[in-house]
């Protein structure tokens, strides 16, 4: 199930709010350059920022996500009709063939169980042409994010439009590596409170190597992301046949 941030219809509006800075979508709109794509599926799309931008580049777009509020927020944005929006996820797919799929944020983060990341990763290779690629984010176990996200002052506020001002509390409420918990509780103008609870997996670079190589997927590039350098790997990977 997704998190509540995304799947609650009150707080899927809040994410491109209190989310605004999107300096990490560049990289993915790099690499289809990079590999000539024409035909992207962008899998975990969210509110489909990255989705709208990959469209505004004259790409064919596919946006997949098991959040339906999300995908309401997506639909409702301008030029959203240039993208095929699905509900589900990469499990679900019905038969595509494109170039490129993205993961972008912490999406590869999300799968908690191997057999769900193995499913999700056979997926992909599934809908991915022979020499298509994919492209995913993963935060460095090595860097401990989690000691900076509890030290740190979480907590802000938004206003958001048509609702007001929205405050958010943040904390970091467990640490079993590989797994990491953390919790955000969203105030409204009118009193009510919502939580959203999330649950990352910090896989290390192998244990990604590994996974992709066992669902049909060569890793071909690994890279710094160059929004949080030192922190996270871009890992490219190709359908060879």
């Amino acid at each position: 199930m997704p998190d509540p941030i995304f799947a609650d219809p009150r707080l899927a509006p809040l994410y491109d709010v209190f989310d605004d800075d999107r300096a990490d979508l560049a990289l993915y709109r790099a690499v289809a350059r990079e590999v000539g794509a024409r035909r992207v599926l962008d899998v975990g799309c969210g509110t489909g920022t990255l989705a709208l931008l990959l469209a505004d580049d004259g790409l064919a777009v596919t946006g997949v996500d098991p959040a339906a509020a999300s995908l309401d927020v997506a639909r409702a944005k301008p030029g959203a009709d240039r993208v095929t929006w699905l509900h589900g996820d990469a499990t679900t797919l019905p038969p595509l063939a494109v170039d490129l799929v993205t993961m972008t944020g912490n999406v590869a983060q999300v799968f908690l169980e191997d057999a769900d990341w193995s499913a999700t990763l056979r997926g992909i290779r599934a809908a991915l042409v022979p020499g298509g690629h994919v492209v995913l984010k993963t935060r460095r176990p090595e860097a401990r994010a989690w000691e900076t996200w509890a030290a740190a002052d979480r907590g802000s506020e938004r206003d958001v439009p048509g609702t007001g001002r929205v405050v958010e509390e943040f904390a970091v409420t467990a640490v079993a590596l590989p797994l990491v918990s953390f919790r955000s509780v969203f105030r409204f103008p009118d009193g009510t409170e919502v939580t959203s609870a999330s649950t990352l997996r910090f896989r290390t670079l192998d244990e990604v190597r590994t996974s992709l190589a066992d669902a049909g997927l060569t890793v071909v590039d690994v890279r710094d992301a160059p929004d949080r350098p030192g922190l996270e790997h871009v890992v490219l990977a190709r359908r060879d046949d």
